[in-house]
């Protein structure tokens, strides 16, 4: 073999060693977001078509929150918004959509509380899957009902079960978990 073929090969490999290191990360990438996002990973691909776009935006998700002051509440805290949400579980009896409303004030006022921007609702949805993505789908849920304004009493029912998913999650006093 002569010095050119040897170059030629020593190139090509080192292309395709190249090439390969690059998908190996492409897919321990996807693996780790996949892990760290839940359902809230294949929501965000399909919303963008495509893995990689969706990838970045949920890379920037987790860079975003990391640069907020996002705390725990104090047990002082906790309990007094565990006692403001049995009070709103209690009004949905007579009202249910206005126990909705304050079931979805009353999270936001915990979310705010907490540190998350109070922005538009698909901004704070994102802001609060990076950590709690197990409960977010509950957030998207109960929103859409509770924006619905043909809600039967019975969808009214499950939005104030997805609420309750979410505000269990956020009234926990450990810090939250970031990869």
């Amino acid at each position: 073999m002569n010095v050119t073929g040897l170059v030629i090969a020593v190139v090509v490999i080192l292309v395709v060693a190249a090439a390969l290191w690059f998908f190996t990360q492409q897919r321990r990438r996807g693996e780790r977001l996949r892990e760290q996002f839940g359902p809230e990973y294949d929501r965000t691909v399909e919303a963008y078509g495509d893995r990689g776009p969706a990838e970045k935006a949920l890379e920037a998700r987790t860079e975003r929150v990391k640069g907020l002051n996002i705390q725990p509440l104090s047990t002082e805290q906790s309990q007094r918004y565990g006692e403001q949400w049995r009070q709103v579980q209690a009004r949905f009896v007579d009202d249910p959509e206005g126990a909705i409303h304050d079931a979805d004030q009353l999270c936001g006022e915990v979310m705010q509380t907490r540190g998350y921007p109070m922005g538009d609702f698909e901004q704070r949805a994102a802001d609060v899957s990076v950590d709690h993505p197990g409960v977010v789908e509950h957030y998207r849920a109960a929103h859409a009902i509770a924006t619905d304004n043909n809600a039967a009493t019975e969808d009214l029912r499950q939005a104030m079960v997805h609420y309750r998913t979410l505000f269990e999650d956020l009234i926990e006093t450990r810090e939250p978990v970031r990869g």
